[in-house]
């Protein structure tokens, strides 16, 4: 089975926000170029067409990814992979405001990395944004949780 038929069939097998995911790493990771992304939905029926526009190669991870779409409910302003002068590059920003770190272990787990993290949230505070960390595990089974989080943030910044 070639790559295009592998992620083809991936789509049909997964949720909706999982297939994203997947072919968000495939496009991320080099896999695929946006003329293989083309191909991939012409293979599939008709109805997986709007999963289209939602793919989004730039997501370094499959968490950002589903985090990404989750946020979809609850802002119009969700923003990949945002350069913020003095930081560096952060996974997603809600608002122009609210920092959301998707962090795992393969990344994140070691006490240098923990001091790296809380530093640049540091300077995030500095400049005036939130930060919030969940991890891995915390998206693909508590999401609801980090959706929670993320609505009370943003009702908290509205009432005040």
């Amino acid at each position: 089975m070639s790559v295009l038929d592998a992620l083809a069939q991936s789509v049909l097998c997964q949720p909706p926000r999982a297939a994203i995911a997947t072919l968000d790493s495939a496009m991320h990771l080099g896999v695929i170029v946006e003329a293989d992304l083309a191909e991939i939905f012409r293979r599939l029926p008709p109805r997986f067409a709007t999963l289209r526009r939602l793919v989004d190669g730039r997501a370094e991870a499959g968490s950002e990814t589903i985090v990404r779409l989750l946020l979809r409910a609850v802002s119009d302003d969700v923003r990949i992979q945002v350069q913020i002068v003095g930081v560096g590059r952060v996974d997603l920003l809600i608002d122009g405001w609210l920092v959301v770190e998707c962090d795992s272990r393969e990344f994140h787990g070691g006490w240098e990395e923990q001091e790296r993290d809380r530093r640049r949230d540091l300077l995030l505070a500095a400049a005036g944004y939130t930060t919030i960390r969940p991890t891995a595990r915390m998206v693909f089974d508590e999401p609801h949780l980090v959706l929670e989080a993320v609505r009370g943030l943003l009702a908290a910044r509205a009432a005040g």
